[in-house]
């Protein structure tokens, strides 16, 4: 969803309970966006994952980061040390974005796929991943080789389209079968992903949760861009449908063993 050159600078992104992300410019969000609102999804995440307990200048992985939204808000709103790590992103076009926001001391850009991370084990005291880990993460194997990127005792954090219950069969649900799309096969409950990372044993999970109001906070973003992106259009009538009876966000938050 990145058709957004029509989309007026003006439109009201504030929201009621995301204090911090109501301090960034529309302009900004709109042009940069790539999916669902990412400054909204990880002012949910943070207090769950414990952002606001991390030392000055510890340092984070925002696997997924897209156009680096969500790195500046963390190197700005927590003073964390980030690398912003993207495989469609090329690195010089995020670093001129965040040079642009002021933080090239504290965000590194690196293009990198998400099962080639170029980093050794225990570099990272947290991680972060907003609307991208259903897209890798569910392999049984993945997290716990991602975690060895961990400090013992580090956090992982990730905020992910979701079901609100697991489907039970092959079936989409009934009023969403006319508009459903291969992709929704990659959305899990909450439950499920609480299962899938503890099997592995790599982390203690902390948490599980479905956003109640998310399906609310997805329209709305849908909405802004409904009259410019196709994809929007058909997302947001797709919600209005649903009216969070299926569809959402879950955040998942675990820490290293």
């Amino acid at each position: 969803m990145t058709e957004t050159a029509s989309v007026s600078s003006t439109v009201d992104l504030s929201h009621p309970h995301r204090p911090r992300s109501n301090h960034y410019d529309p302009s900004w969000v709109v042009e940069n966006q790539m999916g669902a609102h990412p400054l909204w999804l990880l002012e949910w995440l943070a207090p769950a994952l414990g952002l606001d307990t991390l030392r000055p200048g510890a340092r984070v992985l925002d696997l997924g980061c897209g156009r680096a939204l969500t790195s500046v808000f963390l190197a700005r709103e927590y003073d964390l040390q980030v690398t912003a790590v993207d495989p469609l992103i090329a690195p010089d076009d995020n670093a001129r974005r965040i040079a642009d926001a002021g933080f090239a001391d504290r965000v590194q850009a690196v293009r990198a796929g998400a099962r080639e991370l170029p980093f050794s084990e225990g570099s990272f005291d947290a991680i972060v991943s907003v609307d991208a880990f259903q897209e890798f993460g569910a392999d049984d194997l993945y997290l716990p080789t991602l975690t060895r990127l961990l400090k013992p005792g580090g956090r992982i954090g990730v905020v992910v389209p979701a079901l609100r219950e697991e489907l039970p069969g092959a079936e989409p649900p009934a009023h969403l079968a006319a508009d459903w799309r291969p992709a929704y096969w990659a959305y899990h409950s909450a439950a499920w992903w609480r299962r899938n990372w503890e099997r592995t044993g790599a982390v203690v999970v902390e948490g599980a949760e479905w956003q109640e109001e998310g399906w609310r906070d997805w329209l709305r973003w849908s909405e802004v861009f409904a009259a410019t992106c196709e994809r929007a259009r058909e997302t947001a009538e797709l919600l209005r449908v649903d009216e969070g009876r299926a569809l959402g966000f879950v955040r998942v938050v675990g820490r290293r063993r």
